[in-house]
């Protein structure tokens, strides 16, 4: 109990994860960047209760690009028990890998945007076409109905309007 265990060192050029593995009863667990490693990283919370016989990961994730040396302080039973890890962040080293490409991207893929791969234009959207139709044949059904100028106008600006959402639709 009140034990403490850590790496003496650590080197990385990247984000990475402190496990916590708590062998005995449950403990909270602190841990700090110093000023060096606080420049290019930065803990998501210093403070962690840790289950008995459980584990729990804590990210430490390096935001900016760069080399430095610096001290992570790891700290139990409220500070009784205090390990530093001596922690190396150096600049990614950037590979330049070269792309494989292979036939098959030459040949068309099927595509996902309702679109005719041989014209290039959308397919008719059936249930806007319909629903399109019973709007307008209930602007006319109530224009006859109704009767007189307004009625019939109404009913043509009903017509004119799926005209040209279909027209839409279909043309993007």
């Amino acid at each position: 109990m009140h034990s403490l265990e850590v790496a003496d060192r650590f080197e990385t050029d990247d984000s990475f994860e402190v496990l916590l593995i708590n062998h005995g009863e449950p403990t909270h667990v602190h841990l700090h960047l110093d000023d060096a490693l606080s420049e290019l990283a930065s803990i998501e919370a210093p403070n962690h209760h840790v289950e008995r016989e459980s584990e729990r990961r804590v990210r430490v994730t390096v935001h900016s690009h760069g080399s430095t040396f610096g001290k992570l302080k790891i700290a139990t039973s409220y500070g009784a028990e205090t390990r530093y890890v001596d922690v190396d962040i150096d600049e990614p080293i950037e590979t330049e890998e070269p792309v494989q490409v292979d036939e098959s991207l030459s040949k068309p893929q099927p595509r996902s945007d309702g679109r005719d791969d041989t014209t290039g234009v959308n397919a008719v959207p059936w249930p806007l076409l319909a629903l399109g139709l019973v709007a307008v044949a209930l602007a006319l059904a109530v224009a006859a109905w109704v009767g007189g100028t307004a009625a019939w106008l109404g009913a043509f600006v009903v017509l004119a309007a799926v005209a040209v959402a279909t027209a839409l639709a279909v043309g993007e």
